[in-house]
């Protein structure tokens, strides 16, 4: 029973992640999703249009694709890390649990 409820509880996350991610493209027609970068870099040459960086990037991608593909692997492996972190301390504190009810 438990089990069960578990599972559902899981899709409804599942589905409600799904949703959010999706909606903004159904409901939002027409918009442009631009980067905070762009949208900052628009906003400082419409208050000082002189405007020169103090600095350039180290490493510029060659192309948006490029760009892209970096930011989405770093967003995977800081996901994969994150779920590493969260799993190893669960399965310590079920250990510790099972340690314990073995224990008494």
């Amino acid at each position: 029973m438990n089990q069960s409820k578990e599972k559902l509880s899981n899709w409804v996350l599942v589905v409600a992640v799904l949703t959010l991610a999706i909606a903004p493209l159904i409901f939002v027609r027409g918009a442009e999703f631009a980067g905070s970068d762009a949208q900052a870099e628009k906003a400082i040459t419409e208050v000082q249009p002189g405007y020169e960086p103090w600095f350039k990037s180290l490493f510029e991608p060659p192309s948006g694709e490029v760009e892209s593909l970096l930011f989405s692997s770093q967003a995977a492996l800081g996901a994969g890390v994150i779920g590493y972190v969260i799993g190893l301390y669960k399965g310590r504190s079920q250990q510790q649990k099972s340690n314990n009810e073995h224990s008494d």
